[in-house]
């Protein structure tokens, strides 16, 4: 009898619940679920992307140059090389005395200017022997003007009016594939494929990948694991990318949006509409990466420093401590303060280490040992509401009973604030400071942040 009623009981709560009304958010993400297919590997969810830019990275611009940095990158905690093209770039229309890296000559070849075939597969044989992944920058979407299919295969090109092959955009040492010829389509493939089976890397990150139809990324994606399961990365905001093709995009609207809040255009509580609009356009456990600068970035719109200011180390730990995969660009480890020339050789000053580098080897610290941190389904997020919202980001993140709260002061002035939220519970470490703290503050400096870490 005891058993029947239990049995009862539950039931009717059993039905109760699946009667409630479901929020549109619990809709959007089962329907998101049901359609995304692809599983990321297990070195990707605690990863660090590290962008290297070869050409500007050592006096020599050569791999083996550049090899000779892999054990100060693995101290400074980084997972993923990210190498930007390294194929030969066309002399058409080049732009620049050494021209652009993503007007491909070659997709099969080496860029002589950093060395030899041989020497980028010792290179990649000793970053995976260090426990590196590398994933190599694809053009896609055009070539160099050059390129041998350009009179191979001229109908594997995009034509203007005249039937001339023409340039996407501005972009004119570049001429831009068409999608819609099978053959081309099968080259490309082929060529994907040629640097995972011969060099062994572990992955791509797309050029311009919304410019490319959603369809040849996905069946490129089934071919690809098939060899060897790998991580893909899309230059983009398409959020179709992320159901069969790619374990990550970009976040290139919060990237704005940080700098504009530094300008003082826009607020903390417009990131907080920004964290709360991807639970309900993302693949549930699909990946951004989150960053304050790059290649593009850098060379063309300034330095982190020039765009947030005196806020580049707070939307830093941001960019570490939302959902998603960090990445750090070539010189931002030790502070470059510098616009790299983008189509003409111009080194990265110094290599020294100094409190960036320290700032930067915490953060990959934290990234690789807290649970509730892990990229796609990681610790559960939980915004806390105070008497400052449009000037501090307060929220917590938790997994396996292991917190963190991460304070946030977006603004240029110092804030007292008060708040109707219970913003943690118990003892919490002081992250960067190290020490043990019986509460936590209820003030925040200008620029100023905080991270707490909780035990189970």
């Amino acid at each position: 009898m005891k058993n029947k009623l239990l049995f009862v009981i539950t039931l009717i709560a059993l039905t109760s619940y699946a009667c409630k009304p479901k929020t549109q958010t619990e809709t959007s993400q089962e329907q998101q679920e049901e359609k995304c297919t692809v599983k990321h590997l297990d070195w990707t969810r605690n990863a660090v992307i590290y962008e290297v830019n070869v050409r500007q990275y050592t006096k020599e611009g050569t791999f083996a140059a550049f090899e000779q940095h892999l054990p100060r990158l693995k101290e400074l905690g980084v997972d993923v090389l990210w190498f930007m093209p390294v194929h030969p770039i066309s002399e058409k229309n080049r732009k620049g005395p050494l021209g652009s890296y993503y007007a491909v000559r070659d997709y099969k070849e080496i860029n002589p200017e950093f060395g030899t075939k041989e020497d980028f597969k010792k290179l990649v044989d000793k970053a995976h022997e260090m426990g590196f992944k590398v994933i190599l920058d694809w053009v896609a979407n055009h070539t160099g003007c050059d390129n041998a299919w350009t009179t191979e295969h001229p109908d594997w090109y995009m034509k203007d009016s005249l039937g001339n092959i023409k340039s996407p955009y501005d972009w004119t040492d570049t001429y831009e594939l068409n999608y819609d010829n099978k053959d081309m389509r099968a080259a490309m493939t082929d060529a994907l494929k040629y640097w995972i089976k011969d060099f062994n890397i572990d992955g791509y990150r797309c050029d311009m990948a919304h410019e490319i139809p959603t369809d040849f990324w996905n069946d490129v994606r089934k071919t690809l694991d098939s060899i060897k399961p790998v991580f893909m990365l899309a230059e983009s905001e398409n959020y179709d990318l992320l159901e069969h093709a790619f374990d990550a995009n970009y976040s290139w609207e919060l990237m704005h949006m940080m700098a504009d809040v530094n300008k003082g255009t826009k607020s903390a509580e417009d990131i907080t509409s920004y964290i709360q609009k991807l639970d309900t356009i993302m693949c549930p456990d699909a990946y951004k990466m989150l960053f304050l600068t790059n290649h593009d970035e850098n060379s063309w719109n300034g330095t982190e420093f020039e765009r947030y200011g005196k806020g580049v180390e707070v939307f830093a730990v941001l960019t570490y401590t939302l959902n998603g995969m960090p990445m750090i660009y070539t010189g931002q480890e030790v502070g470059l303060k510098k616009r790299l020339s983008f189509f003409e050789k111009d080194m990265v000053p110094s290599w020294a280490e100094n409190s960036t580098t320290q700032f930067y080897k915490k953060l990959n610290q934290l990234k690789h040992t807290h649970p509730a941190l892990q990229a796609g389904q990681g610790g559960t997020f939980k915004k806390y509401n105070t008497s400052a919202n449009k000037e501090l980001l307060i929220y917590s993140r938790e997994r396996a009973g292991q917190e963190i709260v991460v304070m946030l002061n977006l603004s240029n002035k110092d804030i007292n604030y008060t708040s109707n939220d219970a913003i943690g519970r118990g003892s919490y470490t002081d992250y960067f400071a190290g020490v043990n703290v019986p509460e936590l503050p209820q003030s925040l400096k200008a620029w100023e942040y905080k991270v707490f870490v909780r035990p189970k």
